[in-house]
């Protein structure tokens, strides 16, 4: 049984770096208060426990509370970021190991994937997704690749080529992430819009390399801007000069390369907010009761019995399987072998090792189909049948490695 005080633990403790290693755990005194009021307030969490609900029931608990985007909505977010510092600390693990860039060591890439969590749980789907844990896992990695190859790009760029070759949603985004009123928003952006397209005009047919902008084209973009504020500003705001324009987007790259390769404070340095000014009982913002937690409760019970479901049409379809098939399964999935080391431990050849496992998992996905249209009475279309490709791909991954099944003669 999960006891209590683990689960307390898991929405409220932080993980504390030094020397790029992993330190201890911090807690938030304010999480660990209201993650304790809450199980009070439903006493039955320790049965879920014993059947390993209780993680997921509050982690989706949480995500609910997010999605919701109340007063609560902060609050949420804490307590899944607190959830998610374990599993963000091995994917900064994997990314160092895997991109060595030397200004960054295993605290930078942490502090980047935690900065990110907001990202992770808008991809999020519990219709989808086992559980938040395992979709984020997967997210995290990618996330951190996308801010190191939109860094190194920023990098390599002028401003006047990084202002070139970026979205005016990204500009949008870095402008916003500046802190830059709504009205310094709209002028910062048509000034760019008219530099882009003005500057792209300036480049010689074939020639690769930007130019310099000159004092020619600085002239050209004010009055460009200066005769398009009246139709797309609101209020149109005053003239610009040329000087003014220039500064603006010199400030513009600025903003891009601060947004897209954030500088990394240091992990150590770590607030923690005892906030005793106030106590207050968490609930659902829908009902002034236990309802919420009820429904999810239910929600969290009908997701596990459809789980179990899944795992005993799966073990019976892998049953199925000639015992050549079911041998490699469990050496690629539970052994965690390569497709050469499974040739070399059963002397047989690459094409009947690829067979067989691509045979296997569409014998496995036809049975997993089979079930969905039995069950859920309904006709499955190819991006369900992707879905439940990657689901099965995903359960292979985590459920089979973790137990597998016994293979009687190999």
């Amino acid at each position: 049984m999960r006891p209590r005080q683990e689960i307390v633990a898991t929405f409220s403790t932080f993980a504390k770096l030094e020397n790029d290693k992993f330190s201890k755990w911090l807690t938030d005194v304010r999480l660990r208060r209201r993650m304790e009021n809450c199980l009070q307030n439903s006493p039955d969490t320790e049965h879920w426990a014993e059947d390993g609900v209780a993680e997921y029931f509050w982690s989706l608990y949480w995500y609910k509370l997010w999605r919701l985007n109340s007063q609560l909505s902060n609050l949420a977010k804490q307590h899944l970021s607190a959830y998610l510092q374990e599993t963000c600390y091995w994917a900064a693990g994997k990314i160092l190991a895997r991109f060595t860039i030397n200004q960054y060591g295993l605290a930078d890439y942490f502090q980047m994937g935690i900065a990110e969590v907001e990202k992770i749980l808008e991809g999020y789907n519990p219709e989808k997704n086992s559980s938040l844990k395992t979709y984020a896992s997967m997210a995290f990695p990618s996330r951190l690749k996308d801010i190191l190859r939109q860094g190194k790009e920023a990098d390599v760029c002028t401003n006047w080529g990084l202002l070139r070759k970026v979205s005016k949603k990204l500009v949008l985004e870095a402008l916003d992430n500046a802190g830059l009123s709504p009205t310094q928003i709209l002028q910062y952006r048509l000034a760019w819009t008219c530099f882009r397209v003005l500057y792209l005009q300036s480049q010689p047919d074939g020639e690769q390399k930007q130019p310099e902008p000159n004092g020619q084209l600085w002239a050209a973009v004010a009055n460009l801007y200066n005769s398009e504020r009246h139709s797309q500003l609101n209020p149109p705001g005053s003239e610009c000069s040329p000087e003014v324009i220039e500064e603006r987007l010199t400030k513009t790259a600025i903003y891009l390369r601060t947004y897209l390769y954030p500088s990394v404070a240091s992990i150590n340095i770590y607030n923690q907010e005892e906030d005793t000014s106030q106590e207050f009982e968490i609930k659902d913002p829908l009902s002034e009761s236990l309802i919420g937690q009820i429904i999810a409760q239910e929600e969290a019970e009908e997701r596990k019995n459809k789980l179990s479901q899944i795992n005993e049409v799966l073990e019976s379809a892998f049953r199925q399987l000639e015992t050549q098939s079911q041998t490699i399964f469990e050496l690629y999935y539970q052994g965690g072998m390569t497709q050469q080391q499974i040739i070399q431990e059963l002397k047989i050849s690459q094409p009947t090792v690829s067979r067989r496992l691509l045979k296997g998992r569409d014998l496995l996905l036809a049975a997993l189909l089979n079930w969905s249209r039995q069950t859920e009475n309904i006709s499955v279309n190819a991006n369900q049948i992707k879905d439940m490709s990657a689901a099965l791909e995903e359960w292979l991954k985590i459920n089979y490695a973790q137990s597998g099944f016994r293979v009687e003669s190999i």
